[in-house]
């Protein structure tokens, strides 16, 4: 299964009544990076009145966590993170850092703030749809070398390496869910004449 996510990172900035929201958001893929992430964040603005933050660090939603910084309870950090997860994204992280004006919110109005600078920044980040993929290498006779590469190039795959040595090894990225087919044919079209080798498993962003 795959998941939506933010790419990279953003910086977004609003003013409501005279209070300075900066909301910052990232793709995160471990509760390590989703607090480095903010850890970073809060220095940057370490003179701001309060870096409220939420997160869900997995794919799954199993471990959101958020921080009210010295807001209201329920106020910041349980609004930043119910955006994220309406929105449906996961491995993100978001910092909304505010510099008070000297015009008190009220507890509707901090919600709305809050909430209103998470979606706004979320909807304008670019969404990635993070699939599962493999990483396998090919091994093949010079002989067929061209039908290999050309079989490469007429399919959904990555070539991210060749090495020329004895043999020619291609390393290949694969979505997991075409894997099996894609290994099976290429199999069948050199008539075995290939060493198929798995390397690794892992997430790989592409455009919602």
């Amino acid at each position: 299964m795959g998941y939506i996510s933010v790419s990279g990172e953003l910086s977004t900035e609003k003013v409501i009544e005279r209070s300075r929201f900066i909301t910052t958001s990232a793709h995160v893929e471990s509760e390590e990076e989703a607090q480095a992430f903010i850890a970073r964040i809060s220095a940057k603005y370490k003179d701001a009145t309060h870096n409220c933050y939420a997160y869900i660090a997995d794919s799954t939603g199993n471990s959101p966590r958020f921080s009210d910084n010295g807001e209201p309870s329920g106020t910041a950090g349980m609004p930043i993170l119910e955006v994220i997860k309406n929105k449906k994204i996961f491995c993100t992280a978001v910092v909304v850092t505010r510099y008070f004006g000297g015009i008190k919110l009220g507890a509707g109005g901090l919600v709305r703030a809050y909430s209103g600078c998470t979606a706004e920044n979320l909807d304008a980040a670019v969404k990635l749809n993070y699939l599962p993929c493999e990483e396998y290498s090919y091994t093949v006779g010079y002989e067929n070398a061209d039908a290999c590469a050309r079989y490469f190039s007429l399919n959904d795959c990555e070539l991210k390496n060749t090495v020329y040595l004895s043999d020619v090894t291609y390393i290949v990225d694969v979505k997991k869910e075409l894997a099996e087919k894609f290994n099976a044919t290429l199999f069948d079209k050199l008539n075995g004449r290939v060493k198929i080798c798995k390397l690794n498993e892992f997430y790989f962003g592409f455009r919602v």
